[in-house]
């Protein structure tokens, strides 16, 4: 009998420890079925081009290499729904066994996930493209999904916070929530004037295109550590039931002279003289 009781004990035991280890703050979690990431159709209209004075303070400026001082930029909104049946997951940023994929972001103060998402400037006439000056993300359940993308009504929020050293952090997007990055957050933009080390961007027309779960090349076995997309055989940082939906673009136009007010649907949102933090 006590051997019996000692083994139930070790089992609660072991159950409770996974739970803490698994379960969000909310502990909702829903890991039956894959998550699956779309880019929201509004990218086309959260874009401005103006010009802004960058502080050399920003985290945008130190991290992405850029000049500070008056700057040419293209600033843009991100929204990446989770439509899929299942949570985006991955675990503690504090768990040694996730180093590969967090990055502790000092000028933050929280961690990032590696290879979340990828924004590129296109030039659609040569397929030249730029970078922009965002260098890390922070997932997290910010806006519902709307009805009209396909999803039921969202449950509670289950990811809340990056986490820091020390300070436990359960990244992720559940199914039937949005991972929001507004055009006013650090690191949202495009520097057009060359002052990020990059070739200045000519006027025209160019395509913002966004790639969430960007896809990588497997070792040369062709093994992938953490998902593989078996109709490309690419590797992807976490597994989704459809890898084919996950670019988004949107067409805008650069300007000569944008002039005081800027040009594009979010002319009229006045630049901050601060620059906020990510969404935590």
């Amino acid at each position: 009998m006590k051997r019996l009781s000692l083994f139930f004990l070790c089992v609660l035991f072991s159950m409770t420890a996974f739970a803490q280890h698994t379960n969000s703050p909310n502990g909702q979690l829903d890991l039956d079925g894959l998550p699956d990431l779309v880019l929201s159709d509004n990218l086309g209209q959260q874009w401005v081009v103006r010009d802004e004075n960058l502080s050399p303070t920003y985290c945008s400026v130190i991290e992405g290499e850029v000049e500070p001082g008056l700057r040419r930029l293209v600033r843009f909104t991100v929204t990446i729904n989770n439509i899929g049946d299942a949570d985006v997951f991955i675990g503690d940023p504090n768990d040694p066994r996730y180093n590969n994929l967090f990055e502790f972001a000092s000028c933050h103060n929280h961690y990032h996930f590696k290879n979340y998402a990828k924004y590129e400037l296109v030039d659609p006439r040569t397929g030249y493209t730029w970078r922009a000056a965002k260098r890390g993300f922070c997932m997290l359940d910010t806006d519902p999904v709307p009805s009209a993308d396909g999803n039921e009504p969202p449950r509670a929020k289950q990811f809340l916070s990056c986490g820091a050293i020390g300070i436990p952090g359960y990244q992720g997007i559940s199914h039937g929530w949005a991972d929001t990055y507004r055009f006013f957050l650090g690191g949202q933009y495009f520097v057009l004037d060359g002052g990020d080390g990059q070739a200045p961007v000519p006027p025209g027309d160019y395509l913002i295109r966004i790639t969430a779960n960007p896809p990588y090349s497997p070792d040369k076995k062709g093994n992938c550590p953490l998902a593989k997309d078996p109709a490309t055989g690419l590797c992807h940082n976490f597994a989704e039931s459809d890898y084919t939906n996950n670019v988004g673009t949107a067409l805008i136009n650069i300007p000569a002279h944008p002039g005081r007010e800027g040009v594009g649907p979010l002319k009229n949102e006045k630049a901050l003289d601060y620059e906020p933090a990510d969404h935590q």
